[in-house]
């Protein structure tokens, strides 16, 4: 995929970790974040209902719509992300290697719902 086509983020808004990697990445990217739109997977429930996701996995793992609209999600989107950045290309490919891509996942899986479970917010009510 062109790293400059259109692409759609959705990810944990409420959680202020994630809002603040949010900005970090838009600062790192420069005008390549132009290109794409973030949103809030507590507000726009209903739009990720419409493309397949359930609330829940939408809340635990980050979602990216490509312009064709498929949809990438976990490891993949953040590599995706990644990839925006000239400086993390080398990152984005390690990260994808198998065994590398299925322990980071473990762990991302675990991470998120330990923190979800701190905040009261899993299970999702």
């Amino acid at each position: 995929m062109p790293t400059n086509a259109m692409i759609n983020v959705y990810y944990d808004a409420i959680c202020p970790g994630c809002r603040k990697d949010r900005r970090r990445f838009e600062r790192w990217a420069g005008k390549r974040a132009r290109d794409i739109d973030w949103f809030g997977v507590t507000e726009h429930q209903q739009r990720l209902r419409d493309k397949g996701i359930a609330p829940e996995a939408a809340l635990r793992s980050l979602h990216i719509e490509l312009s064709d609209g498929r949809m990438i999600e976990g490891i993949d989107a953040y590599r995706l992300l990644m990839q925006r950045i000239p400086l993390f290309y080398p990152a984005a490919w390690l990260i994808g290697l198998p065994g590398i891509k299925q322990a980071l996942r473990r762990y991302y899986d675990h991470w998120v719902e330990k923190r979800l479970k701190r905040e009261g917010r899993w299970p999702p009510q």
